[in-house]
């Protein structure tokens, strides 16, 4: 392990979803505790967010959303496979259960993704370096496919495969949830050789459900990293390179007070809880960097891959 260069990308998601959450993330940044961030165009502070990282220089990637809010697409918001009876995204599961009645149109996935990159584009004024889902909706069945190709035409190299390693080993995380987990596992194991074929890379490890909300602190996150690496040494004794690459996906922010907030239905259980600002709160805790420093492991964004 001393031998191994760490690049440890955290990448604070949700970046544009309200106010809050935009000062949350950035607090975090310049407190060297976030390095990267997604962010959600269709987020009601999304322009502000762009603002904030061009202040701040922070690296920032496309946070891709077809579940929880509007379109950004002006054809979509009217009549589309998309929505619901109320004019909204399906939702987290709703959007699996769609999905899998065969009632989502993948011509209007493609509209939708392409349109939020152009979006992206004219907010920040340069193509994500990454790209990934909102609620890991990029690893479903026939999206992947859809999104593979969106990111291979604009030549966007980056994304994210959830696949956790040492998950199953986390007694802490509800069974509901673990069953939602394992099932995005699932979807990304059947992912990796989609996003091979065309040519976009990923970072070697992924971490993030096991230290989300409530279950995230200092020590999960230490042995989260740690077993990780000892895992992913195991199966591949010698990175070529020497260095390994891992990504930390966290959602630090202060809670939002609605109405203020979301994609289009003002913001949701989770972003008014008082679990983002336990994220906050842990990810910028002295002991978590000084970690860092120990270990050998280098904070990064995908453009420095």
């Amino acid at each position: 392990l001393r031998m191994l260069q760490v690049k440890l990308i955290v990448t604070g998601d949700d970046f544009g979803y309200c106010p809050r959450r935009n000062q949350g993330i950035v607090d975090c940044f310049l407190a060297g505790a976030v390095s990267n961030v997604s962010l959600l165009v269709n987020g009601s502070a999304a322009a502000d967010a762009a603002k904030l990282a061009r202040r701040y220089n922070i690296p920032i990637g496309l946070h891709a959303n077809l579940s929880e809010g509007s379109p950004v697409c002006e054809v979509l918001k009217k009549n589309s496979s998309l929505l619901n009876q109320d004019g909204f995204f399906h939702g987290k599961m709703g959007f699996r259960t769609a999905l899998s009645k065969g009632l989502l149109n993948m011509s209007e996935v493609r509209q939708e993704l392409k349109a939020q990159v152009e979006l992206f584009r004219e907010l920040t004024g340069h193509l994500p370096p990454h790209m990934d889902g909102h609620q890991h909706i990029h690893v479903l069945p026939e999206v992947r496919h859809v999104f593979a190709e969106v990111l291979e035409e604009y030549g966007i190299k980056y994304t994210r495969v959830p696949i956790e390693l040492g998950l199953h080993n986390c007694n802490w995380i509800s069974p509901a949830l673990m069953d939602f987990y394992l099932g995005v596992e699932q979807d990304s194991f059947n992912t990796v050789d989609v996003f091979a074929r065309h040519g976009i890379r990923w970072p070697d490890i992924y971490i993030g459900l096991s230290t989300m909300g409530k279950n995230m602190s200092v020590g999960n996150i230490w042995s989260a990293i740690d077993s990780a690496i000892s895992e992913f040494t195991a199966r591949a004794p010698s990175p070529q390179s020497g260095t390994v690459t891992i990504e930390l996906m966290v959602h630090p922010g202060y809670p939002s007070v609605p109405p203020v907030g979301g994609c289009g239905e003002g913001p949701d259980d989770f972003s008014q809880s008082w679990e983002r600002l336990h994220e906050l709160q842990t990810l910028i805790k002295p002991e978590l960097q000084s970690h860092y420093k120990t270990r050998n492991i280098q904070l990064c964004s995908f453009k420095d891959l």
